[in-house]
């Protein structure tokens, strides 16, 4: 039997797309193997893995605040103390005078020759001014409506504030704080203090005393790695 010309021309297209198929699947499967997408994959399963973890010691956390709160007592710690302890943990909600710091870039002409990142905000600026509020007795803080605590970090990125591990703020930026409000007004009106180093760039600070002001609980994670209680002996 002859072979028809066609014949022959359907089987020489049949391997050239053979060919063509073999040399894709070996490039995406050269593509999908390389170290830095099998890297971003692995990390990518490692963080979902972690974020699970988290949301549910988170639940765990919160389903123990629950049985916490429909009890009278709790190991011999009345009511009073455990709200206290909320309270100190930043937990609770909380209620109560004190002042409402306002921070903003410089609005004055910047200076032929000098920096311009010496006339805007800064972590650092930030950081010193709820220090300074600390020290004078602050019994609860707040950052543009963030609950901060014991564990909240202020650090820089891009042109916001990073705090809580996962929240964003940007400036302008808005302290509120609880306590004495004469006592934390003169900690940052102090010759010398922060904000007189401040208004030396230009930075904009409004201070305002309020007789109630209310901060939020901390929502951030809560969860210890490293940390355990000491059993006593």
């Amino acid at each position: 039997m002859k072979v028809k010309k066609y014949q022959w021309g359907v089987v020489l297209v049949g391997i050239v797309l053979g060919l063509m198929l073999t040399v894709q699947y070996r490039s995406y499967k050269e593509i999908n193997e390389t170290p830095p997408i099998a890297r971003v994959q692995t990390l990518s399963k490692e963080i979902n893995q972690k974020r699970e973890e988290r949301n549910k010691l988170q639940k765990r956390v919160n389903e123990l605040r629950e049985k916490l709160d429909k009890k009278a007592t709790v190991s011999d710690v009345s009511r009073t103390e455990l709200e206290t302890y909320r309270i100190i943990a930043g937990t609770k909600a909380v209620t109560g005078p004190g002042v409402e710091v306002m921070l903003s870039d410089s609005n004055v002409a910047l200076p032929p020759g000098q920096d311009p990142n010496l006339y805007v905000l800064h972590d650092e600026d930030v950081l010193r001014v709820l220090n300074e509020l600390k020290a004078a007795g602050a019994e609860a803080i707040a950052l543009n409506g963030v609950r901060l605590i014991a564990t909240s970090e202020i650090r820089c990125i891009g042109p916001t504030i990073l705090t809580n591990k996962n929240k964003r703020l940007p400036a302008p930026f808005t302290i509120t704080a609880i306590g004495n409000p004469d006592t934390l007004e003169n900690s940052l009106f102090m010759k010398g203090g922060v904000v007189e180093q401040l208004k030396i760039w230009g930075i904009q600070v409004q201070v305002r005393k309020k007789t109630s002001l209310e901060i939020s609980e901390y929502t951030g994670p809560t969860t210890f790695e490293y940390a355990r209680p000491v059993e006593e002996k």
